[in-house]
């Protein structure tokens, strides 16, 4: 597993979880305004939309709450939110892209570049790092939806690129074009998805030690916690041995 998915579940666990929660919901509901905006509001009729309810749904957003961010996209005064991908470079050379939702872009940029120098990191131009990244369908499923043959021949059926399974859960790559179609044809086969988003995964992972990983931990921590950035996604990786170590820390 690439070091910020082994770090998100660490602070998952030892975060405040009401306080990451309701990030989490704050973060969900934009990008479904957004989506709602950007399209129609019926998501049977706007695949974006209907991706980000999905993921609402599976973090278990209360019913009300998306129908409050979608109806937030008609009105008159709301929020006009750019959508930005800043992108650099972190402690020990990692690559780090950073994609954000930010009703002020000069805002977003100062913090964003403050995170990046305050970690001894250089943010840089778009494009310095992205070329690093493959852009991809992800869907995610939880382990008791079925065998690793199980969801392979669903994944195969449905026309997805590829398929990793492991006790943690099963993961389903598709391009980027083909994500909405696959994730709908999965659902009617294995039930609803935890998570279907576009990504930026890495075409290589670059070893760090124990410093490194814990002042890249720190840069994803602080572009993590802020409301205007919605996902983060490095190219770092480290040994279970230190995993650990930061894990018991």
């Amino acid at each position: 597993m690439a070091g910020h998915s082994q770090f998100k579940n660490i602070m998952h666990r030892k975060g405040a979880a009401d306080a990451k929660r309701s990030k989490a919901f704050a973060k969900l509901a934009r990008e479904i305004t957004v989506a709602a905006k950007l399209g129609l509001p019926d998501p049977k009729m706007n695949s974006r939309l209907r991706l980000a309810i999905q993921n609402a749904r599976a973090e278990n957003m209360p019913k009300d709450v998306v129908d409050r961010a979608i109806k937030k996209a008609a009105g008159a005064d709301g929020e006009n939110y750019d959508e930005i991908r800043y992108e650099g470079y972190g402690p020990g050379g990692i690559a780090v892209v950073v994609e954000a939702l930010t009703d002020n872009k000069n805002r977003t940029a100062s913090a964003v570049r403050s995170y990046f120098t305050r970690s001894g990191g250089a943010l840089g131009e778009t494009g310095a790092v992205s070329f690093m990244f493959d852009h991809v369908g992800q869907i995610l499923y939880k382990a008791e939806v079925g065998s690793a043959d199980k969801v392979l021949d669903a994944a195969i059926e449905a026309g997805a690129d590829d398929v990793q399974s492991s006790e943690e859960g099963h993961e389903i790559l598709t391009s980027f074009e083909t994500l909405g179609d696959v994730a709908k044809a999965l659902e009617e086969t294995l039930g609803e998805p935890e998570s279907v988003k576009a990504i930026w995964k890495p075409q290589n992972l670059i070893p760090v030690d124990e410093e490194k990983a814990v002042g890249v931990m720190k840069l994803i921590d602080a572009l993590d916690d802020d409301d205007d950035v919605q996902n983060v996604y490095t190219n770092f990786e480290v040994s279970d041995e230190v995993m650990q170590k930061l894990t018991a820390a």
